[in-house]
């Protein structure tokens, strides 16, 4: 009997610490996680226009099935941030800087989606495009926290030194998603409360749920779809980046005269 022991390779996240383990294996995924997002919003809109109207929104009803996942997903984009700054800050995980510079500009469209339609959807519903509330106030804070992320990302011009300040800046921002959560039950307000995520079970008819949950599982399947692209992009970035420079430096040094002795 040979003593010999043949070790299977496995997948792991410290796997994905080497970039171009994380190419080869988003690539493969990539494709797949696109064409269930796309089939998902597919079946998702086909649902929501199949759906009843609501008997006192009426029509307008169907704005839900576009703000409620923007919404959602406006905060799980931070927190997918703020996940990738800890690995910034405590593992130094070489793509998690990565991570949060390719879902700023994601979370931050999804928050701005979530802000022009929550805008539609209340002008009918209260009177008004837009409200000072608790609700509405701590998600343009959200959004603001969006733009201050990417505004620090670009004032510098080396990544590595914007990691540890923007995961820093990242990290004090989540302050502002248990704010968002709760706000309709800490302060009186005009935004609904919570009616899907609650301990008694969704207030929501099952045929304006399942048409919502449809689209929110589609547009989560989208959000992580463009967040590999943007990580895959901002990957060879840095890398045609860093052979630019090299080559800037070896011209330089070929090109420089050598002192006689």
């Amino acid at each position: 009997m040979s003593d010999t022991t043949v070790q299977m390779p496995r997948f792991s996240l410290t796997a994905l610490a080497n970039p171009t383990r994380f190419l080869s294996y988003s690539g493969k995924i990539l494709p797949w996680l696109g064409g269930a997002a796309a089939l998902l919003l597919a079946i998702g809109l086909y649902l929501a226009f199949a759906a009843p109207q609501d008997y006192q929104q009426g029509i307008t009803v169907r704005i839900m099935y576009v703000h409620v996942p923007s919404a959602w997903l406006a905060m799980m984009g931070y927190m997918v941030m703020a996940v990738s700054s800890l690995g910034t800050l405590i593992w130094r995980h070489p793509l998690a800087d990565v991570s949060i510079k390719s879902a700023a500009p994601i979370g931050a469209a999804f928050t701005f989606l979530a802000l022009a339609t929550g805008s539609l959807w209340g002008k009918p519903m209260w009177g008004t495009w837009w409200v000072w509330d608790a609700r509405l106030t701590s998600v343009f804070v959200l959004f603001l926290m969006y733009l201050g992320v990417i505004a620090l990302q670009r004032a510098m011009d080396d990544p590595v030194r914007a990691a540890r300040p923007v995961a820093i800046l990242v990290l004090i921002g989540t302050v502002n998603i248990p704010i968002i959560k709760f706000s309709v039950d800490w302060w009186n307000t005009l935004h609904q409360p919570a009616s899907v995520v609650r301990l008694d079970g969704p207030t929501i008819h099952p045929s304006l749920l399942w048409p919502l949950l449809v689209m929110a599982v589609g547009f989560t399947l989208l959000f992580f779809f463009l967040h590999l692209v943007a990580m895959r992009t901002e990957v060879w970035r840095r890398r045609i980046t860093a052979m630019r420079r090299a080559g800037a430096s070896e011209q330089r040094a070929a090109t420089t005269p050598v002192l006689a002795e």
